[in-house]
């Protein structure tokens, strides 16, 4: 019985890629030094997996930034502004698409699919002239061909590849971007003569935009692709890759009939219908990975449950017919519980990172084959068992209090009027007040004050001590640049999810349970493996104490339930909106201390709303409901002068927007000038809104530095569709990952940007 992995994380299991990548980015390390560390984690990967015994080992899911830029690259699709001017794509343009450089922008970055982590995403037009200009998927297949290990090579297929593309600044909204697929279909092409001609005998599409709601026309695009790449796959053996969500009986059927295809890879995990669709009517002599293992959590695999849904999937396909996999890409899990030294034994007993996961796939293929290692799988049993029965697992008050929730919707009892005056006459903000979103730049001295902290080498006087000059200068910096409302700067915060975790029961945390998001960026998701509560004030030290150093508002700064748990490893042995429901009461008592030591505005990132918003359309309105609904909980109970700020980055917002204003936030500021102002067509299209907005005027996740000018010009296409007197002046997010030289520049002409903007205003008048 065979394995198969869909994909593995890229960054190291001890982040080394993201220190690579960084060390070149400051140039302080060559492109030579860069691919050798890459090489050297690739060679890990392949070598590992073939030791476990996994047959189908993918290659080509390693990336220096992300999946859907390499084949951009591969495309030869580099939009004009970034003067590429033909042959392979190097590091230059690869990272300027990625980054931006000092002259022109990024490209647009949002999330892939439901998950936390991000694509770059393609820019395409009629007149996008396409060529093979990275031959990155060959190359690897070769490299590990080299080690002695013959590997999948995996693309993202050309349909998917459309249809989370964009068309061009310049072309028109309505152009069919799979009009485009004669045009990429050749250069497929010869990626797959090269992959031929190099020895590979399997190759994956992954194509999962198979699991969206799409209509007959992008359905027949499927067909009309593979139709087109049949005689080019003669040969190999083919398997399209699917995720995140189960099949419509029509994309099932699609897909099934697809020419030149060998395989297909199903969810099994979150497409729980799928199997159905399987045992009802599945192709004779194709091949079925199944996904059993889940991708995308850390839980140990629940192997007795796994083995009998695949014993009857075998009696459908055909013992030789059926490879065990895992449901989508390892990309989205931590990568090995060996580096955790610090979780207790139990907690440890019931996860399963990565590398874990492959052992199970292919403890999995090994008891279908009739080789099951018995004492592995007691070993399971007996972790499933504890898991259950845990009493750290269950609290009695929080789940009453959840309870309790019910039959009420939450609302604060005055309307948003009337509230942003009382604010305005407690606050008394100039028109176009300015903002940031919450954390300024952390330097390796502060990370280096924070670490030592933790690990008991410098003590808690000093450590306070230390985050009290850190704030006093961010307050000074925002005063000197005189923004409007400040904020701390969140120097005592590694990260938002992982901040509040730590200090909530139910959470468990990691040391190196690292997960790409973008880039370099990496997240440390916390692990709720039990009910949540607040057993006491998380923030309000520290916004006091910011709070002192300055007469103008300070900010506090909370995460909100949706972002918590959608940035979390979440228990699933519950409902995940029953979880929300507790981390909201835990959030509740913060704000309501906050207030009570005389905190007038409070933030409440709910950064993941739209990441958690289910694939299908069908679903969404039952998770709208519950998500907006766990933020009203939790500022439901302050007073009319107190104004609660929300924030959210890098999702389309647009199809939710009445969701949004349903939240019933004070102000919200939000991501825009990286998406090409795409947040600002809700509002040309006649959405009206109310409350407070601060559509973000430039991108922090380039190191660029707009000038006041462009700042200016991005603030009047605001004004053009938003009241003055509800529009915020701010960045798109938090300022963590920036430098203060890059930071201080741009929050100067951001600024000034707004006074000018006053100025012409108030003369207006």
């Amino acid at each position: 019985m065979a394995s198969h992995i869909a994909g593995y994380p890229r960054m190291g299991p001890k982040r080394e890629l993201k220190f690579a990548l960084e060390s070149f980015w400051d140039k302080k390390s060559s492109a030579d030094d860069l691919k050798k560390v890459a090489a050297d984690l690739k060679s890990s990967i392949w070598k590992q997996m073939s030791a476990v015994g996994i047959k189908y080992i993918p290659s080509n899911t390693f990336s220096f930034y992300d999946q859907m830029l390499d084949t951009t690259s591969m495309l030869g699709a580099v939009p004009p502004r970034y003067g590429w001017n033909g042959g392979e794509i190097g590091f230059d343009t690869y990272f300027s698409m990625a980054r931006g450089n000092a002259s022109v922008p990024a490209m647009e970055m949002t999330k892939w699919f439901d998950t936390n982590y991000h694509f770059i995403v393609p820019e395409l037009g009629p007149d996008v002239k396409f060529s093979y200009a990275s031959h990155k998927a060959v190359d690897e297949f070769k490299e590990a061909k080299a080690l002695g290990v013959n590997t999948v090579p995996v693309l993202i297929g050309p349909v998917s590849y459309l249809l989370l593309s964009k068309p061009a600044k310049g072309v028109e909204k309505t152009f069919s971007l799979l009009s485009l697929l004669p045009k990429i279909i050749p250069v497929y092409k010869e990626v797959v003569s090269e992959l031929k001609a190099a020895g590979a005998s399997w190759i994956q599409f992954d194509e999962p935009t198979l699991v969206l709601d799409l209509d007959s026309q992008q359905l027949g695009s499927f067909t009309t692709a593979y139709s087109d790449l049949e005689s080019t796959l003669s040969g190999l053996n083919v398997l399209i890759e699917t995720y995140f969500a189960d099949l419509t009986p029509e994309a099932y059927k699609t897909l099934t009939g697809l020419k030149g295809v060998t395989a297909y890879g199903l969810d099994l995990v979150r497409g729980t219908q799928t199997t159905e669709l399987v045992k009802k009517d599945f192709p004779k002599g194709k091949y079925l990975f199944a996904g059993v293992v889940d991708g995308r959590n850390i839980w140990a695999n629940d192997l007795a449950s796994s083995l009998s849904t695949l014993q009857a999937l075998e009696a459908v396909v055909g013992k030789d017919n059926l490879v065990v996999s895992t449901s989508c890409s390892l990309l989205h899990t931590a990568v090995d519980l060996v580096n955790e030294i610090k979780l207790d034994d139990e907690i440890k007993s019931w996860l399963a990172f990565a590398a874990q996961k492959v052992v199970e796939v292919n403890a999995l293929a090994k008891a279908l084959a009739g080789q099951k290692d018995e004492a592995f799988f007691s070993s399971n049993a007996a972790a499933q068992a504890s898991r259950k029965s845990s009493p750290r697992v269950t609290n009695e008050a929080v789940q009453k209090a959840a309870a309790a929730l019910k039959g009420s919707d939450h609302r604060r009892a005055t309307n948003v009027t009337a509230r942003l005056d009382a604010q305005q006459k407690k606050l008394n903000l100039p028109i176009l007040p300015t903002t940031t979103i919450g954390s300024f730049p952390q330097t390796a001295e502060l990370r280096r004050v924070r670490r030592e902290y933790k690990a008991n080498k410098v003590s808690e006087d000093d450590y306070v001590k230390a985050m009290k000059e850190e704030i006093k200068k961010v307050v000074d910096l925002q005063e000197e640049l005189d923004i409007d409302v400040l904020v701390h700067g969140e120097p005592e915060r590694n990260d938002m999810v992982e901040y509040f975790g730590e200090q909530l029961s139910g959470f468990a945390f990691t040391v190196n349970g690292w997960v790409q998001s973008y880039g370099s960026r990496c997240v440390k998701p916390p692990i709720i493996y039990g009910d949540v509560s607040r057993p006491k004030p998380m923030t309000v030290f520290w916004s006091s104490a910011a709070q002192s150093m300055t007469k103008r508002p300070m900010k506090g700064m909370l995460t909100g339930p949706v972002t918590i748990l959608n940035w979390s490893f979440v228990r699933n042995d519950q409902p995940r909106f029953e979880t929300c429901y507790q981390i909201a009461l835990a959030i509740k008592d913060e704000v309501e201390d906050l207030e009570k030591a005389s905190i007038n505005v409070i933030q409440i990132d709910e950064a993941a709303l739209r990441e958690g918003l289910p694939l299908r359309k069908s679903e969404h309105a039952f998770y709208l409901k519950w998500a907006v609904h766990s933020f009203r909980i939790t500022n439901c109970g302050v007073k009319d002068t107190t104004q609660i700020h929300t924030h959210m980055c890098y999702s389309n917002f647009n199809d939710i927007i009445h969701s949004i204003i349903d939240m019933d936030a004070d102000v919200i500021t939000i991501e825009n000038s990286r998406s090409d102002e795409k947040l600002l067509s809700v509002f040309r299209e006649g959405v009206k809104y109310g409350a407070g907005i601060g559509p973000g005027v430039y991108d922090i996740h380039s190191p660029r530095i707009p000038s006041t000018e462009e700042i200016v010009d991005r603030i009047n296409k605001m004004l053009a569709v938003l009241e003055s007197n509800i529009l915020w002046v701010n960045p798109d997010c938090g300022l963590k990952t920036r430098k203060y030289d890059e930071v201080k520049p741009a929050l100067n002409n951001m600024v000034a940007a707004a006074k000018q903007l006053r100025t012409k205003l108030a003369s207006a008048k």
